[in-house]
């Protein structure tokens, strides 16, 4: 496509999705590299992402960032699931944790040992075996050795950035301040030259990143890529965000909790709670949702709520001649299982290992759009699992995702573990545990376990069961409460 070497490097916007592109690529392969950032003060960011899932820990670990500074420089806390309250049937809930349930054998997973142990009278409830969600409804926290305890983050998405920020400047990156007003395309190549800037500025770059947000000003204002609708499968299309001051105990977890036409989010950080409500606009209206976030927050609010309008789905391409959208640039799926930054880092760090410093070349253009179309596909079959699966059919809303058609994928995943019990992982993807957690909480129980269970007798059986429940509570038991191992950490000295 184009054998030039890339010397100069421009992304377009700042936010979370700008500036982690910016500290990874300099701190990672910056060496060689002149990089840009360009970000004007007058637009502003989304900033409601304040929800992670483990997978940071591993990029931050690339980035050699401390935990303690960034979590005291993000007013953070830790996060080990989601606890889904009125998903499955009103006033009911269960918690999607970050761990492994239970113990698994070469030829069946857990839960067809579970599934005996039920039917037998010998088990409790599926969480139960799982030592993060334990430890998440008891709010303890503590590092155990070995990754013994999987865990991720809250934390102020604008401080994030900021933090990103001081990373990436240190490493030389260059943040010119200013509006976009033209991307210039190479007549004969079609490829992006330069951006002009409405202070009459010009940037110069050899690859460009867009993470100019939902405009996506550069993938498609310029290179007009498409744009991939999902709205069909997933309905929700606006969300109300609002913080609130904190008036209890930051929980190890974030809550989600069911709605009449969509769900509310509930994240405690140090100084604060991030609060927010996701719903269909054919169901509810914008003032009658905000009213119901309101009506269902602790604390007074600190900022005033505003809307904020998406639709769900892709880019066609992510990476379309010398421009990879990052971020909402890329595409949007809705907070529910808190993806967003690990849909930002897993582009980046795909970047990084595919960089293409001599030269743009079409193989790995479509080797980095299908693995990345494969990651969104994934992400977007979980997430509409939760609102396929489950015994709500109380208003109109929850009917009509019921009664939604779903991607065949999905479909096979949901009959199959329906049918046998079983779940199997593809290409190295996001979820695996999480499939059973939240297929069984949502109410999908399968009709039949694997026959390997059979060889164990019903005492052998209640052993193995009782000896997991038991090492997950002793190991509980000795961790400190949350609260506590933030304050000893990672406490903020002011708000």
């Amino acid at each position: 496509m184009n054998t030039n070497q890339v010397k100069k490097v421009v992304i377009a916007g700042g936010g979370t999705a700008g500036w982690i592109a910016a500290a990874a690529i300099a701190k990672t392969i910056g060496k060689n590299l002149e990089i840009t950032l360009v970000e004007s003060d007058e637009i502003g960011t989304v900033g409601v992402g304040e929800a992670t899932i483990p997978t940071l820990q591993y990029f931050h670990q690339l980035l050699k960032i401390n935990e303690a500074e960034f979590l005291k420089a993000t007013h953070g806390t830790f996060k080990l699931g989601i606890n889904f309250e009125s998903w499955r049937n009103k006033n009911e809930d269960y918690l999607h944790a970050f761990g492994t349930t239970g113990n698994d054998c070469w030829a069946a997973g857990f839960q067809h040992f579970w599934l005996k142990g039920k039917q037998k009278g010998l088990a409790s409830d599926f969480g139960d075996y799982c030592l993060e969600q334990v430890a998440a409804v008891k709010e303890k926290f503590a590092q155990l050795p070995n990754n013994g305890l999987n865990y991720a983050y809250h934390m102020d998405a604008t401080r994030y950035g900021q933090f990103l920020r001081k990373i990436a400047e240190s490493c030389g990156v260059n943040r010119v301040e200013g509006k976009i007003s033209d991307v210039n395309l190479n007549s004969e190549t079609g490829f992006i030259e330069s951006l002009s800037l409405t202070n009459g500025t010009e940037v110069q770059g050899d690859l460009f990143l867009d993470c100019t947000g939902q405009r996506a000003l550069l993938i498609e204002g310029a290179l007009h890529t498409g744009f991939e609708d999902w709205s069909h499968w997933l309905l929700n299309n606006s969300a109300v965000a609002v913080q609130t001051e904190s008036v209890e105990t930051p929980k190890p977890y974030t809550r989600s909790i069911a709605h009449d036409f969509g769900w509310q989010w509930r994240i405690p950080l140090q100084h604060r709670v991030g609060n927010g409500i996701v719903y269909c606009s054919q169901y509810v209206s914008d003032e009658e949702a905000k009213q119901t976030l309101l009506n269902n927050i602790d604390g007074k609010p600190i900022t005033e709520p505003f809307v904020i309008k998406y639709r769900t789905g892709m880019r066609r391409k992510h990476w379309h001649k010398n421009c990879i959208a990052v971020g909402l640039s890329s595409g949007f799926l809705e907070p529910l299982e808190s993806t967003s930054i690990h849909l930002i880092q897993q582009s980046v760090v795909r970047l990084l290992r595919m960089f293409p410093q001599q030269g743009i070349s079409e193989d790995d253009v479509e080797e980095f759009n299908q693995q990345t179309r494969f990651d969104w596909e994934t992400t977007r079959d979980f997430i509409i699992l939760h609102y396929k699966v489950h015994n709500r059919d109380d208003t109109p809303f929850w009917r009509h995702c019921q009664n939604i058609d779903i991607p065949e994928g999905l479909a096979h995943r949901i009959k199959l573990f329906k049918n046998t019990g079983r779940v199997f992982r593809k290409n190295n993807e996001l979820f695996d545990d999480s499939w059973m957690q939240v297929m069984i909480g949502q109410g999908l129980i399968p009709e039949s376990y694997h026959p390997i269970v059979d060889n164990m007798s019903d005492d052998e059986l209640k052993r193995f069961l009782d000896h997991i429940k038991s090492n997950i509570t002793n190991t509980v038991n000795a961790l400190p409460a949350h609260k506590q191992f933030v304050d000893k950490y990672c406490l903020i000295k002011d708000s």
